[in-house]
């Protein structure tokens, strides 16, 4: 059996800017936004077609939340963070007990994260017809909270009520349309009946099993008002606490398989998956034997991309005019292979990121061999992504914006490092 592994761990080589000229911040915002105006064109296969954008973790450094990979694309400025495999979740009561507590305590930030102003700026791209979908590798919802049509206001009382608003718009709705490839961190659901629940309500419950955990959130939190932050949030919304001890962290069964019988639980609800003694859960195939085990809404290391995202990322790359990266280095493949097959396909392509990225060479080597006009359709720029797409929107609308302001349900400002890959 393979081991799993993480993608990409050395650095990617240096950024080929494209066109040559973008070194400076006016020449890359008037290259980009001639690629995102389509001038020049001339093939009807591109004409009057929008630009997708495709996310990673790079675009939510500015709201205060981690990215993957360092500046010259190396995975992780901490070395000993291994995030965990599908296979070891599935399989093991211990590791869910890990995994569990450790997102226990990265919720808080997660919930609270805001569009910055690269979110904002392409949700305005896209109120001018400029962009035809989303794809995001994101687990953070950050695109929903910035999309125009959702309207969120500004004065929902919680971070949950937000949540809970995304939730019931239908994402087939929204135009430009979101999709989360890798999933959405504002649910749970169950690997028997794939119920559903709000993440929200579920730690609700995972404070009432863990009392002790919950002082401990409560004084991380309260020591971060008066001094240096001490819980950094990794971008799949856990934290990672050297010298933690996760053995007694407690975590409940799904609700509705509860109910139907059949699955063991403590005194107090909490999920007990095997009888004591037992060693490990028993499994038949790559199913679970255990009855009603929540797992985050999200793709895991080691899991494939499910099905209706997948399609409908394939949708949106066979119908753009061309296709636009942004904070994102394309270290997973189903990222890469998205651009790939866009170029391939003889459309335009473009990447915001500051450090390295998969495959660059043989992007534009492919491009080039599709008769791709440098200058036009390939598109290479190494800024942050805050000042480049919040900086063509101003030229755009030809006012400075007052970014703060534009957030609306609380956002922050990108910080230098916004735009790193993801």
């Amino acid at each position: 059996m393979a081991v799993p592994r993480i993608p990409y761990t050395s650095p990617f080589p240096p950024a080929i800017i494209r066109p040559s000229t973008a070194s400076t911040l006016p020449a890359a915002l008037s290259a980009l936004r001639t690629f995102l105006w389509g001038y020049g064109e001339t093939s009807s296969h591109n004409k009057r077609k929008g630009t997708l954008i495709l996310t990673g973790a790079g675009i939510s450094v500015g709201s205060g939340l981690a990215d993957y990979r360092g500046e010259n694309g190396t995975y992780r400025l901490n070395k000993a963070y291994r995030p965990i495999y599908f296979t070891e979740f599935v399989g093991r009561h211990e590791s869910r007990k890990r995994y569990w507590a450790r997102s226990f305590l990265g919720w808080p930030t997660m919930e609270k994260a805001r569009p910055n102003k690269s979110h904002l700026a392409i949700a305005k791209l896209g109120n001018m017809g400029l962009i035809d979908g989303i794809i995001t590798q994101n687990v953070d919802s950050l695109h929903h909270m910035a999309h125009p049509q959702l309207n969120i206001p500004p004065n929902l009382p919680t971070p949950s009520s937000i949540f809970d608003h995304i939730s019931l718009t239908p994402p087939e709705t929204l135009h430009p349309e979101v999709v989360e490839l890798h999933g959405t961190l504002r649910h749970v659901k169950c690997l028997t009946c794939s119920s559903q629940y709000p993440r929200h309500e579920f730690q609700k419950k995972l404070i009432a099993l863990n009392p002790s955990w919950a002082d401990l959130l409560f004084s991380l939190q309260e020591s971060e008002k008066s001094g240096p932050k001490t819980i950094r949030t990794n971008p799949d919304g856990d934290v990672d606490l050297p010298g933690v001890a996760y053995k007694e962290f407690r975590y409940p069964p799904c609700p509705k398989c509860f109910a139907e019988g059949g699955v063991e639980v403590d005194k107090d609800g909490a999920h007990i998956p095997y009888p004591p003694g037992i060693e490990g859960d028993q499994r038949i195939g790559s199913s679970p034997r255990v009855k009603g085990i929540l797992k985050p809404s999200v793709v895991f290391f080691g899991e494939a991309v499910h099905e209706g995202p997948r399609e409908a990322a394939n949708r949106l790359v066979q119908s753009c005019g061309r296709i636009l990266v942004v904070g994102s280095s394309l270290a997973t493949y189903s990222a890469w292979r998205l651009v790939k097959e866009a170029v391939k396909d003889g459309k335009g392509f473009g990447i915001i990121n500051i450090g390295g990225v998969r495959g660059e060479l043989e992007l534009i080597e492919h491009g080039e061999a599709t008769g791709l006009k440098s200058t036009i359709n390939m598109l290479r720029l190494e800024f942050p992504a805050a000042e480049l797409l919040g900086g063509v929107v101003e030229m755009v609308e030809g006012r400075k914006i007052d970014w703060g302001e534009e957030v609306g349900v609380g956002g922050v400002e990108p910080t230098e490092h916004s735009g790193l890959g993801g």
